[in-house]
C-alpha cells in the first residue's frame, strides 16, 4: 500500500453532498392513503410456502400486505407493471433516492423509461427499528437476491430453491412459460423484513436476524396493475446464512385490500416519466 499523501486526512475531512436532493420529489399524499386503509375490505390473499414464491395481483389503487404469521421470516419481492412485464421494480433507483432501506412514505420505482412509483409504503409495523448500533436496518434495497449462480460460484452444487430460482418458477408458473422463458423478467428485489447493512470496517454487506415477528406486517399501494411475486427465503430470518436446507424457514402471507367506495376521490395513478426519450439527439 502506498504512504498516504501529506493532505490525506483534510481529503477524509471533505464533506459529503447527497446525490439526489429528494425535496423536489412529488410528496405521497399519505393522509389519502391513510384513508384508502380505513374501512378496506380483503378481496384476495396468497401463502407463500417457506422455501418458495408465489406470484400476485394487485390492481391499481388497492392495498397489499406482507405479513409474517408463524415465525421470524424474510422475503424477496419483485413488481412488475401487470400490463408490461419490461417495467419493473428498479431497486438501484429506489435506493439512490430513499436510502439503503425503505420504510413508510417511501416508493418502490420502475426501471427506465417510465421511472414512476409502482407501489407507496404505506405503514410498516417494523417502523421503530431505525437504524441500529451495527448500521443495519429494516426492508432492504441493497441486496440483489439470493441466486444459484453465486451459489455455485462459492459452494458448487445445483441449488432450486433460492430466492431468484423460487421467483424464477413463480413467475413462470404464472405467464405459462418455462423458466428459461421467464428468468430474464426476475429482477433486484425489495428484501422485505431483511435486516443488513455494511460492515464499518471493511464495508462488506452483513445480514443479522430480523426482527419480524408473527404479526408484523407492511402495507403497500399499488399506483398502477402490479404483478408481484414473493419468495419466503431459505435463510429464514438471514441470522446465518442464505440457501440453507436447515435455517428455520416460515410462509408469508399476501393479502389485496379494497379501499372503501370514495376513499380515492382524486386520486390518479402516475403517468410515466415526462423525459421525451430524445437523448440530445
Amino acid at each position: 500500500m502506498p504512504n498516504p499523501p501529506d493532505d490525506a486526512d483534510a481529503r477524509r475531512a471533505i464533506a459529503p453532498v447527497i446525490c439526489y436532493p429528494v425535496e423536489t420529489l412529488p410528496q405521497p399524499d399519505m393522509a389519502l392513503y391513510a384513508s384508502a386503509r380505513a374501512g378496506m375490505t380483503k378481496v384476495d390473499e396468497v401463502t407463500v410456502p417457506p422455501r418458495d414464491a408465489a406470484s400476485f395481483s394487485v390492481p391499481a389503487g388497492h392495498i397489499f400486505r406482507i405479513s409474517s404469521v408463524e415465525g421470524p421470516q424474510v422475503g424477496d419481492l419483485n413488481l412488475w407493471n401487470a400490463r408490461d412485464l419490461s417495467e419493473r421494480f428498479y431497486s438501484g433507483k429506489t435506493r439512490a433516492l430513499h436510502g439503503t432501506h425503505i420504510t413508510t412514505g417511501d416508493r418502490m420505482w420502475s426501471s427506465f423509461p417510465a421511472m414512476r412509483p409502482l407501489a407507496t409504503v404505506i405503514h410498516d409495523t417494523l417502523d421503530w427499528y431505525g437504524i441500529d448500533s451495527f448500521g443495519g436496518s429494516v426492508h432492504d434495497v441493497i441486496g440483489t437476491r439470493c441466486d444459484p449462480y453465486t451459489h455455485n460460484l462459492l459452494a458448487g452444487g445445483q441449488y432450486h430453491h433460492c430466492c431468484h430460482s423460487n421467483l424464477t418458477r413463480a413467475l413462470a408458473d404464472h405467464m405459462g412459460v418455462a423458466p428459461q422463458e421467464a428468468e430474464p423478467h426476475v429482477h433486484d428485489v425489495l428484501n422485505v423484513f431483511m435486516c443488513t447493512g455494511f460492515t464499518r470496517d471493511t464495508g462488506q454487506y452483513f445480514m443479522k436476524a430480523s426482527p419480524v415477528r408473527p404479526g408484523d406486517h407492511i402495507d403497500f399501494f399499488a399506483e398502477i396493475d402490479l404483478l408481484g411475486a414473493l419468495s419466503a427465503c431459505p435463510g429464514g430470518d438471514c441470522s446465518s446464512e442464505h440457501s440453507s436446507d436447515t435455517a428455520p424457514c416460515y410462509p408469508l402471507l399476501v393479502e389485496v385490500f379494497k379501499p372503501q367506495s370514495g376513499a380515492l376521490a382524486g386520486w390518479q395513478a402516475p403517468e410515466p416519466n415526462g423525459y421525451t426519450r430524445t437523448h440530445g439527439r
